[in-house]
């Protein structure tokens, strides 16, 4: 029997971001959030480095490995090789707007092949016992949202999926870069309400433009969950209150508790050989809005990129925000 995975908070999935050392980070913050890698295609899963490209640490979990492509035969071998790996979802993205994606025919457009990723999602849960579920767009470009939205889900529903987290803007294939399609887009919660309050059997999740726990914990009156993802990334402190806020357990995490807590995993990086820099670039904006952290951000920018930067550039920093709060 499958555990059931609690879907209240998720960092979201970010390119160049939310790697193995952000994960670890973010665990030091909250230890309830659903966390997420970047997407990685299903043939990257199967012909690459995969050790390099999903592997990921025991503190990590629950962890969900989000997979792009559109053969449903590849994402089944890529989902069966991450399931070996000890991820505790797959997902398949079908929500990413951008030019890269496109070209390989999977993401956002995908919205438009509702019967294609059913087929996927059908081989994918044959391959696995995990939990496999979609990430998706209200629509793409001109098709109408709501008759999109609530096509594609029930298509991809009734072939097993129960598990939907829905960024709430339609994507822009045609005229929009990536990041414009994260802002430009109106968002439309309404519709997602909607859709939940339609098909109440399904798990519905929130994403685009939350910032604030206090709107999370307005959203989760009518979903089952909500996904941060830059608010989440450029404010990680705002993690530290997820527990406490959301789940009802423990404190807030303070910011420099977080950084301590992060020092043994940093500290067997380094000895492996992973630069200071791969691992702090998650943190520049640990601090923001508080005394020291102009200094706290320019420490780990100009020193931890630095060749044999080790933990004494990240006490150093740190040392710098606890003066600064002192003096204050």
């Amino acid at each position: 029997m499958q555990k059931k995975q609690d879907y209240r908070f998720s960092v979201a999935p970010m390119m160049d971001w939310t790697d193995r050392h952000c994960r670890a980070f973010h665990r030091c913050l909250t230890k309830r959030a659903l966390l997420w890698t970047e997407m990685v295609t299903a043939d990257a899963v199967i012909r690459g480095h995969r050790e390099r490209l999903i592997g990921f640490s025991d503190v990590e979990h629950p962890v969900v490995l989000q997979l792009g492509g559109s053969e449903p035969a590849k994402l089944a071998e890529a989902a069966r090789i991450a399931e070996g790996f000890g991820y505790d979802e797959i997902n398949l993205n079908c929500g990413c707007p951008s030019e890269r994606v496109q070209s390989g025919a999977f993401g956002a457009c995908l919205m438009a092949e509702p019967d294609l990723v059913a087929e996927c999602v059908s081989a994918m849960r044959a391959a696995v016992s995990v939990p496999v579920t979609v990430k998706c767009r209200i629509a793409i470009d001109d098709l109408p949202a709501e008759e999109t939205l609530f096509g594609f889900v029930d298509k991809v529903a009734a072939a097993g999926c129960e598990v939907f987290t829905v960024h709430a803007r339609k994507a822009w294939l045609k005229g929009l870069s990536p990041k414009e399609n994260r802002e430009i887009p109106p968002l439309d919660y309404g519709l997602v309400a909607r859709l939940k309050a339609a098909r109440p059997d399904l798990a519905v999740i929130l994403n685009g433009g939350i910032a604030q726990l206090e709107d999370c914990r307005a959203h989760l009156e009518t979903f089952d969950g909500v996904m941060l993802g830059r608010a989440a990334y450029q404010t990680p402190d705002l993690l530290g209150g997820v527990d406490s806020a959301l789940f009802g357990e423990g404190m807030p995490v303070p910011p420099a508790e977080a950084v301590r807590a992060f020092e043994p995993y940093i500290a067997a990086r380094l000895a492996e050989g992973i630069s200071l820099h791969a691992m702090t670039r998650h943190m520049l904006g640990l601090f923001a809005g508080q005394p020291g952290a102009r200094q706290w951000r320019r420490t780990l920018s100009e020193r931890a990129v630095k060749p044999g930067a080790g933990l004494e550039v990240l006490r150093n920093a740190l040392g710098a925000v606890e003066g600064a709060a002192l003096a204050g």
